[in-house]
């Protein structure tokens, strides 16, 4: 295998710095190549990108603002490899990244796998905090950062492998975002190509974004599944809808408490004392925990009504998804 690592990057050459030299730190003794995609950013990365091109086998392309997973495209179209490794431009690479991908895909090869994602101690209290809302088994089931027990896994673009063959077969990602990895995954299952999880394989995610963007990503993933199970109603799970019973069972429970039906809300306190308890563990910060539960509290609100809307427009009302949400679709 030849491995080509695929960089889409929309106005953050700061991100890209960090990326690429993390890159030239990893313990591998064969060649890579590194293809970066400027999306049509107005802040261009092409002067980092020059710092190391005697330290990396790096390609530099700039094209229109099409979105991540046109430019993900894009990329794989003309990178040299035979095996893709997509990333998010907001990750750092732990040393052993490549070594730990091509230890999995020698003992057990798919076509594409999905990695998993850390907090690095130099990141923020509001990065940790929400790393810990997307990665913990209490909020996601820990699909996110290295639980096993789901029946299929789907990649995240953020960290993700998919070989030559499964790109040109399935021609990629498509124009939805976000919601095009989970799209890909699945049109990748109905071709026959197997997923899986590989939990060492994992990033550094920084995620560089507050509370009102957190809200603003996790809204959108909320409507774009409705609309991925439209496109493929045999992959649609009650499970999707957690959430959403979730936001609305918390808005329940504080009117119930004061007319006299404590139990939901004593089930909600007791559930974010453990998520509280649980954050403060793993980052050794009480400050962190508090903030865990503003993360969780956004996710959860942020999704489920998200999911709510769209599921409304696009399954009752039968809605075009694109006239509906235009902010979820990239013109090609």
């Amino acid at each position: 295998m030849y491995f080509s690592f695929i960089i889409p990057v929309y106005n953050r050459p700061d991100e890209v710095d960090e990326l690429l030299q993390s890159l030239t730190q990893q313990n591998f003794n064969k060649d890579f190549e590194v293809v970066i995609i400027e999306d049509g950013s107005t802040l261009k990365c092409n002067e980092i990108i020059e710092n190391y091109k005697d330290k990396l086998t790096i390609s530099y392309y700039f094209k229109e603002n099409s979105g991540p997973g046109d430019s993900r495209n894009y990329g794989m179209k003309v990178a040299k490899g035979n095996y893709f490794l997509i990333l998010d431009s907001d990750c750092i690479l732990p040393e052993d990244y490549l070594i730990n991908a091509e230890k999995n895909l020698e003992n057990d090869f798919v076509h594409c796998f999905g990695g998993t994602d850390k907090a690095l101690d130099s990141f923020s209290e509001i990065q940790k905090a929400i790393n810990f809302s997307m990665t913990s088994f209490l909020t996601t089931g820990g699909i996110r950062g290295g639980s096993e027990a789901i029946e299929k896994f789907q990649p995240r673009s953020f960290n993700m492998g998919l070989s030559k063959e499964a790109f040109e077969k399935s021609n990629g990602f498509g124009n939805i975002h976000p919601g095009e990895d989970p799209d890909l995954s699945i049109r990748l299952w109905n071709l026959g190509y197997k997923t899986k999880l590989f939990k060492d394989v994992y990033v550094f995610h920084k995620r560089r974004i507050d509370w009102n963007k957190f809200f603003i990503q996790v809204n959108k993933f909320g409507k774009a599944r409705p609309i991925l199970n439209s496109w493929h109603p045999q992959t649609a799970k009650i499970t999707y809808w957690f959430p959403t019973l979730f936001s609305i069972g918390l808005l329940l429970s504080v009117p119930l408490f004061y007319n006299g039906i404590p139990f939901l809300y004593w089930l909600y306190a007791f559930y974010f004392a453990i998520l509280f308890v649980f954050s403060v563990i793993q980052n050794k910060s009480i400050k962190i925990g508090f903030f865990s539960i503003i993360a969780v509290f956004i996710q959860f609100f942020g999704y489920g009504f998200g999911f709510l809307e769209s599921f409304f427009k696009i399954s009752v009302l039968k809605k075009n998804p694109e006239e509906v949400f235009p902010e979820l679709f990239f013109k090609k």
